[in-house]
C-alpha cells in the first residue's frame, strides 16, 4: 500500500480491522485460521461475493466479548439495518450476532451441518480401516510364526481390504452420479463388505438433498424430522449427535 504509513488502521491492524462502510443487510460471520494457526473472526457482506467491499470486520481471536467490543464501534443505527446473518453453530458466534445485530435473523450455514455428517461418515470408514490394518498385521505375524508367505485377500477390483477402505475416502464425499467407473466398482465392493458405511453414506446424501432441494421452511422441517427418524433407526452415535444439534438450532 503506497499510503500505508498514513493508514488510519495501521496501529491496530495486527489485532483488528473494521470497515463499517461495507456492512449490508445480509452478512456472514465465521472463523478462519491463517498459515500460522491463529484464528480470526471475519464478518463479510454477502452481496459483495468475496470481492471488493466484502470485508466488514476481522478480529484476531474468537472471544465473543472481544469481537463484540470492536463491532460496537459501528453505530447501533447502522447495525440495526442488518436483516440476516449466516453463521455456524458455535455458541460464541451466536452470542456475537445477538449482541451486535438486534434486528437480524440468524441463519445456520448448511455447509457446516453437512460437514458434520461427512465427518461422521468418515469416522465409520476410518474405524473399519484401523480394524483391517490390525487384522492384516495379525495375519502377517501368524504367517511369519509358521514360516509361511503372507498373501492378503485381493478383492475383485484388485484392492486389499485396507486399500479398499483407504481409497474409498474421496468417493464418499461425492454423490453416486458423479462417481467414475472405478469409484462405482469400489463403492459396490465397499458397501457389500460394510453395510454400515452404505447406511451412513445414504444418510449424508439424504441430508444434502434436503438442503439442496428444499426452499420452503415448513417442508424443510418436515424432511429434517423424517431424516432424524432415519438416524434414530440407524443407531449411529455421531449421527444422533448431529440430529440433536440440528434440532437445537432450528
Amino acid at each position: 500500500m503506497s499510503d500505508f504509513n498514513n493508514w488510519d488502521q495501521k496501529s491496530h491492524a495486527k489485532d483488528w480491522l473494521l470497515f463499517p462502510e461495507n456492512i449490508g443487510a445480509y452478512i456472514s460471520i465465521d472463523e478462519t485460521a491463517f498459515s500460522n494457526g491463529d484464528l480470526y473472526t471475519i464478518l463479510t457482506n454477502k452481496k459483495a461475493k468475496g470481492k471488493k467491499g466484502a470485508l466488514v470486520l476481522m478480529v484476531k481471536g474468537t472471544k465473543a466479548e472481544t469481537v463484540t467490543k470492536i463491532l460496537h464501534k459501528i453505530p447501533l443505527k447502522q447495525r440495526k439495518k442488518v436483516k440476516e446473518v449466516t453463521l455456524d453453530m458455535a455458541g460464541n458466534m451466536g452470542l456475537i450476532v445477538k449482541k451486535s445485530f438486534p434486528s437480524a435473523t440468524l441463519v445456520i450455514d448448511r455447509f457446516h451441518v453437512q460437514k458434520l455428517s461427512l465427518d461422521a461418515l468418515q469416522e465409520i470408514r476410518i474405524k473399519h480401516r484401523w480394524d483391517a490394518i490390525d487384522a492384516e498385521n495379525d495375519a502377517m505375524e501368524n504367517a511369519k510364526k509358521d514360516s509361511l508367505n503372507y498373501k492378503p485377500e485381493l478383492l475383485p477390483n484388485g484392492d486389499t481390504l485396507r486399500q479398499l477402505l483407504a481409497r474409498s475416502r474421496f468417493l464418499l464425499y461425492k454423490s453416486a452420479n458423479k462417481w467414475t467407473q472405478h469409484q462405482s466398482d469400489r463403492a459396490k465392493i465397499l458397501f457389500e463388505r460394510y453395510p454400515d458405511i452404505e447406511k451412513a453414506y445414504k444418510l449424508c446424501q439424504n441430508l444434502s438433498w434436503i438442503y439442496n432441494q428444499t426452499k420452503d421452511k415448513t417442508k424443510a422441517l418436515i424432511r429434517l424430522a423424517k431424516w432424524d427418524e432415519k438416524v434414530r433407526q440407524a443407531g449411529f452415535k455421531s449421527f444422533n449427535t448431529i440430529a440433536r444439534t440440528i434440532s437445537l438450532h432450528y
